[in-house]
């Protein structure tokens, strides 16, 4: 058993997706980051570093924290969405890290600007805007070569980069001048498993 300690965020529903798409029973524990309940000792027991989402495997007695290592970790454990030859899981993982390093905080910094810096910065709306808009080029581009972000086979890269594009709306973005990156969302958008994933916590 799988104990998902996560929020409405598109980090925490990475690894809810995650979960519904290789089949592992798990509890949610929903983490109000709007409260502050990611700063309570009992979470910060489970991550120093006061972020949504981790995981405690149960079975395992092993505690995760950081996206992108519960999505390895799950991958492995279960041994899907993350092929075990070398040159094409290093792709996918090199994917993974994309989305880590550039897509998850540029577009995070954006949507803060944008919407939510208590002094509007156009500068800073400006910069990260176009970097927003710069990787979608990457990602369009990726997407007019392969089926999926790292190849023919769906994958943890397609998982961690989904919720993110999946938000451009709420960023007052959109995907019509990017048509692989839009038919791309689409598709995943009708996986049940992600469906699912993205309404945790309920």
């Amino acid at each position: 058993m799988i104990d998902l300690y996560t929020f409405t965020t598109p980090n925490g529903r990475k690894a809810s997706i995650m979960l519904e798409e290789v089949g592992l029973d798990y509890t949610v524990h929903s983490i109000d980051i709007s409260r502050g309940e990611q700063f309570t000792p009992e979470f910060v027991a489970i991550n120093p570093n006061s972020k949504i989402p981790a995981i405690v495997d149960r079975d395992a007695e092993l505690t995760i924290f950081e996206s992108g290592a519960i999505l390895i970790y799950l991958a492995d454990k279960t041994g899907k969405l993350l092929s075990s030859e070398v040159k094409q899981r290093f792709q996918t993982i090199e994917w993974l890290m994309f989305q880590m390093g550039s897509i998850g905080p540029m577009f995070g910094q954006y949507n803060h600007f944008n919407k939510y810096a208590p002094t509007k910065i156009p500068y800073a709306i400006e910069r990260y805007h176009k970097e927003t808009l710069r990787l979608y080029d990457v990602l369009n581009n990726q997407l007019a070569k392969t089926k999926y972000i790292s190849g023919d086979d769906y994958s943890i890269a397609d998982i961690a980069i989904y919720p993110w594009v999946a938000a451009f709306e709420f960023m007052d973005l959109s995907l019509d001048n990017h048509p692989q990156l839009k038919h791309w969302h689409e598709t995943l958008k009708q996986r049940p498993a992600v469906d699912r994933g993205m309404q945790v916590p309920g």
